[in-house]
């Protein structure tokens, strides 16, 4: 059964209870808690508190955990960064474990230059991938890999690239970024769905337009189409809306917030009949 979700990062401003309560209020029956959310995130990381609160919305079913991904990068050029960066993803697949959430959504990192990955920016992940092999194994968490848009110095940007390293790695699943693939084209998102839907355990959506990304949907009728093209493929995992408030033309209220996402829940289940 699919769930539609909301990122935890869209009510950033709020505390925790606040977050679930309008999340729930939007209509939403899942939420993608990510793990940077400011009143979780500066506070230490009270996971007591966090289990509490998810306990308190028992109507948020199949809730998923994003990783810490600012400030980080897993793969960078300084050992110091890159290992605090694969400690806090550990860490995340972790929480997810004793908070009973199954799928935590990993980002690959990046080449530090704004150049191609090079052989040591490889091996550098091959390490970060093993770390995160060994961190999953046994816990029952899936760790799901997110495709990032093209640029020149990302690791994961392309849906054969994507396949090549589910092939390799037969433990590792999938997160789908549709607003990270629509900067290629509505094909690239389709050609994702089509190498690697086998492995797909969350998706992410958002539009994309005139470089900007994780958009509104609501009324994108080529939205419509991936959305009903991922249903047909078989996939019946949560659908996470992933929208950036900086993207809107003033700072939302979260009376506005809840509203916006209210209509985008719509639309995508008219898209689903």
């Amino acid at each position: 059964m699919v769930h539609l979700a909301v990122s935890s990062m869209f009510f950033h401003e709020y505390p925790l209870e606040e977050i679930f309560s309008f999340v729930v209020e939007a209509g939403c029956d899942s939420v993608e808690f990510w793990v940077e959310t400011p009143s979780y995130w500066m506070a230490g990381q009270p996971e007591d508190d966090l289990v509490q609160t998810m306990q308190k919305f028992p109507e948020l079913v199949s809730p998923t955990l994003h990783a810490p991904i600012l400030d980080l990068n897993p793969t960078s050029i300084n050992p110091a960064v890159a290992e605090v960066s694969v400690r806090c993803t550990v860490d995340a697949i972790r929480l997810a474990a004793r908070t009973g959430i199954t799928v935590v959504t990993v980002h690959p990192g990046r080449r530090t230059a704004k150049r191609p990955p090079s052989a040591p920016d490889y091996v550098r992940f091959a390490w970060y991938i093993r770390a995160l092999e060994e961190a999953a194994s046994g816990s029952g968490v899936k760790v799901s890999m997110e495709n990032m848009e093209r640029k020149v110095n990302s690791l994961l940007c392309t849906p054969d690239d994507m396949r090549e390293l589910l092939d390799r790695e037969h433990w590792l699943w999938f997160t789908l970024d549709i607003s990270h693939a629509l900067r290629a084209g509505t094909e690239e998102v389709r050609r994702y769905i089509d190498l690697c839907g086998d492995r797909l355990a969350n998706v992410h959506v958002g539009g994309s337009a005139d470089g900007r990304m994780h958009l509104p949907i609501d009324g994108d009728d080529g939205m419509a189409g991936i959305l009903r093209y991922l249903l047909q493929s078989g996939y019946r995992g949560n659908l996470t809306l992933e929208l950036e408030d900086r993207n809107f033309t003033h700072d939302l209220t979260a009376e506005e917030k809840v509203l916006v996402l209210s209509r985008e829940l719509a639309f995508m289940r008219d898209c689903f009949v």
